[in-house]
């Protein structure tokens, strides 16, 4: 018997839809149709004026009944911007931190979320981030990722599922130092061709991406492309269905 766990990666745009209207509950439809086990969103604001000082991570989190951690980027004002990963399965925060900026060159601080998941008796370790805009900070926080603090430390054992907004395209620098390790899960299941996930009105970019280690399997992947999806974000949602060995 196989056990399968669903995940999605999604830029939320800080929940600024395409319309310019702010709306969390809007995102949280998205994931509630798609029904994801686990989610890994970025671009969240967390009591900013500019998006009515709401914690989005948590309202969102609050409406799909999920538990949820959040992590800040960087502190702006009294809030924060960063990352998230919810689940509806029982989950625990291995660790959350920075990874490396650019001295001169970085736009914005980024950084990453560990968490380990428990689906039938099986843990998988699933981390998420957003890198930078500057290639030569993209490489260096691929290899942040697959140094000894992250997926390489002794305590990441087993299967392991890295998602979110790389800003990388395939056969970047950054794309490439990834796949060294692990296998983009949407160039491992025969027959799909992968999808772009950016800009949402035209997706011609495929820079959202989950990578898996070589154990697992993908049975199904989907780019929900609807008349939500293309409002909610400037981004589409990655949905992979994984079987875990």
């Amino acid at each position: 018997m196989t056990t399968s766990i669903s995940i999605m990666t999604y830029n939320v745009h800080s929940s600024i839809g395409m319309d310019g209207k702010i709306s969390p509950l809007r995102i949280a439809r998205v994931i509630e149709r798609c029904a994801p086990d686990v989610v890994a969103l970025q671009e969240l604001d967390s009591g900013l004026t500019r998006t009515a000082l709401v914690d989005q991570a948590h309202v969102i989190a609050h409406q799909l009944e999920m538990a949820y951690h959040f992590h800040p980027s960087f502190r702006v004002e009294e809030g924060g911007y960063g990352n998230a990963v919810l689940s509806r399965l029982p989950m625990r925060l291995v660790k959350a931190g920075p990874l490396p900026s650019h001295p001169k060159r970085s736009f914005e601080r980024r950084g990453a979320l560990w968490v380990e998941v428990e689906h039938q008796g099986k843990a998988l370790q699933v981390l998420a981030t957003h890198f930078g805009l500057d290639r030569r900070e993209r490489i260096c926080q691929a290899e942040a990722l697959l140094g000894p603090e992250w997926l390489g430390h002794p305590e990441c054992r087993g299967p392991v599922a890295l998602c979110g907004d790389f800003n990388a395209l395939p056969r970047s620098a950054a794309y490439r130092c990834l796949i060294r390790q692990l296998k983009d899960a949407q160039c491992s299941l025969k027959g799909c061709r992968p999808r772009g996930t950016f800009p949402v009105r035209l997706p011609l970019m495929r820079i959202d991406h989950l990578f898996i280690s070589p154990e697992l399997k993908v049975r199904d992947i989907a780019v929900p492309r609807t008349a939500l999806t293309r409002l909610a974000s400037d981004h589409l949602p990655l949905l992979v269905t994984l079987e875990l060995p």
